[in-house]
């Protein structure tokens, strides 16, 4: 198969359409709970079986409540519908068809898609007569499924490949991610993530809303700009206090915003500008500088405080005040109700990529050591004087230069900061950390 397809999950809340994501994508990606309406936003996570790769959309369960979330969810699940290649309709076997089942089935009969009817919960092979209620929805032979378990998930997928290999000249197309920039966006709660994510992918992806916590899982999505460089972008959970998680479900969604800054390139770290700079957003922050990620500062909200001609310099001086450990990341002013600057994020987004993935010619890097020596000569402890004999880029993502000296314990912190300071005057490595790794030559 030389085209990429993506199957979409959906069906009403709680018969286990996130469990059997997870079962499929191999890892515990979507957040499982016996609460309905945990999944809220479409989740897409990567899939394999038998060598093809294919994406998986999670969604949130399609429901007749008049929940303040319901209108959202149904969306949701609607536009991963009119995505999707292949549709796999989970039903409960320990239940009787319901009205919610009904709607759904309604939702897919408008599709032009393939649905594959799964009827979940059916552990063993005496249970399979429960298959039998839902032919009523006249969607073709139901599949036996139990997803805790895995007992017919293979039968399911090796049908959905099967066919896709038949219908290999359809409009499913190639996906290359390797010059593709992945985004993280972090924050706390309520602080504008999911408006930023929108405005950027021009897509309502992730559900908008006054109320704390709403998202709850990562939420990808694919977009570029004018220049056709390609972006992933991950909005994330709001991060609140750890003695403020109560639900299950928060701390999973944490632990899910903390995998999404591993595997980013770029972390966007969001301020609210109407609330002020919090404690919680500097732990919010360090989040991505222990990953080493590059880092732009994002103060959202712009538009909602009273400004004059100093109001930007002086909230900037007291970010830098405030996050003194990342005073290499720039800073933009945005407001996603507005649009303002908004388009300016990918931009800065490629100028701080190219700088985490920089390399600097040994030649030149030992240049600028030696003049750095000249400046300001090394210090002595004990009698004896510290002596750097050479450096050299060792990685990149984020930039990591080996320092060879006579003695690492003569180093101290404040000329190993000196040094830094110096290799960054030198070479533009805004938003990026760069690492020292002081050895001593052999």
């Amino acid at each position: 198969m030389s085209k990429k397809y993506t199957i979409a999950i959906v069906g009403r809340p709680n018969v286990g359409k996130s469990t059997l994501f997870n079962r499929i994508v191999g890892s515990r990606k979507a957040i499982v709970n016996d609460i309905s309406g945990v999944t809220r936003d479409r989740l897409y996570e990567k899939a394999e079986w038998n060598g093809v790769q294919f994406s998986l959309i999670d969604t949130g369960g399609i429901s007749a409540s008049e929940d303040v979330f319901v209108r959202e969810i149904k969306e949701q699940a609607e536009l991963a519908i009119a995505e999707a290649d292949a549709i796999i309709f989970v039903v409960d076997g320990h239940s009787s068809l319901t009205q919610d089942d009904q709607l759904v089935a309604k939702i897919l009969y408008r599709s032009k898609q393939k649905v594959y009817l799964v009827v979940n919960h059916l552990d063993n092979a005496e249970q399979h007569d429960y298959i039998y209620d839902f032919y009523a929805l006249g969607l073709g032979d139901p599949y036996p499924v139990s997803a805790v378990h895995g007992n017919g998930v293979g039968d399911l997928l090796d049908q959905i490949i099967d066919d896709f290999k038949q219908n290999d000249d359809s409009a499913a197309s190639p996906v290359d991610d390797d010059d593709q920039i992945r985004i993280a966006i972090i924050g706390r709660p309520n602080v504008g993530k999911s408006s930023i994510f929108n405005d950027l992918i021009q897509q309502n992806r992730a559900i908008v809303s006054d109320i704390q916590g709403t998202t709850r899982d990562a939420v990808d999505a694919q977009f570029q700009d004018d220049q056709g460089q390609r972006f992933t972008i991950t909005d994330t959970a709001g991060i609140r206090k750890s003695g403020k998680i109560i639900e299950s479900t928060e701390k999973y969604a944490v632990l899910r915003a903390q995998m999404a800054v591993e595997d980013a390139d770029v972390v966007l770290v969001v301020i609210d500008a109407s609330a002020g700079i919090q404690d919680q957003d500097k732990h919010i922050a360090g989040l991505a500088t222990d990953e080493g990620r590059a880092v732009i500062i994002v103060v959202n909200k712009w538009d909602a405080i009273e400004k004059d001609d100093h109001s930007m310099q002086e909230f900037t001086a007291a970010i830098r005040e405030e996050f003194k450990f990342l005073d290499y990341a720039p800073i933009l002013f945005v407001s996603a109700k507005t649009n303002q600057r908004i388009k300016q994020i990918p931009e800065m987004v490629v100028q701080v990529d190219n700088n985490h993935k920089m390399r600097i010619q040994s030649s030149i890097l030992n240049q600028t050591i030696l003049d750095a020596l000249a400046l300001h000569p090394t210090p002595t402890k004990n009698g004896k004087r510290l002596r750097v004999y050479y450096a050299t880029q060792v990685a990149v993502a984020p930039p990591t230069f080996a320092i060879f000296v006579n003695d690492p314990k003569l180093m101290h912190f404040s000329y190993e900061r000196y040094l830094e300071n110096q290799i960054r005057e030198n070479f533009d490595f805004a938003g990026t950390p760069i690492r020292l790794r002081i050895r001593a030559r052999k």
